[in-house]
């Protein structure tokens, strides 16, 4: 999947199929995106995990450095939990466990609600040096398992 032409049109088929769904929500898909919001927070006030399940699916996921910036949780605010496709875009993706991935909150705030797509273009502008490690995150198989669906 190197071949930037052929993202371009795997994106623009995952955001046909989420333009389809988005406006096709189920009730399922609502409960889970409760559900995601019940795993990742208590209270709803904390930017990253904070249910006994979703800090150790972190600490699981995640070692002393954000895959991002490469510097310390520590030096950056500590750990999130990031959609790597928008839920505001892709709801029913709330708890697709190979949507999610875990940044530094600085990290987090910059990418914002960008899709993938835009992150990556923005990484490449802005951040060359930092580009394949965000390449090597790219949600490939989310997104191929997306056009499958259409």
């Amino acid at each position: 999947m190197s071949d930037p032409e052929s993202l371009e049109n795997l994106f623009k088929q995952a955001d046909k199929v989420g333009k389809k769904r988005y406006h096709k929500l189920t009730s399922t898909d609502f409960e889970d995106y409760r559900k995601y919001d019940y795993w990742r927070y208590i209270n709803g006030d904390s930017e990253c995990g904070t249910t006994p399940e979703s800090k150790q699916w972190v600490t699981d996921n995640s070692d002393y450095r954000c895959p991002v910036c490469g510097d310390r949780y520590a030096d950056r605010e500590g750990r999130s939990i990031d959609h790597k496709l928008p839920r505001a875009q892709y709801p029913w993706l709330s708890l697709e466990f190979k949507n999610l991935w875990v940044i530094c909150r600085l990290c987090n705030l910059e990418k914002g609600e960008r899709h993938w797509y835009e992150y990556e273009h923005y990484m490449f502008i802005h951040y060359p040096n930092r580009y394949e490690d965000i390449r090597f995150a790219r949600p490939s198989y989310l997104l191929k398992s997306l056009k499958t669906k259409s």
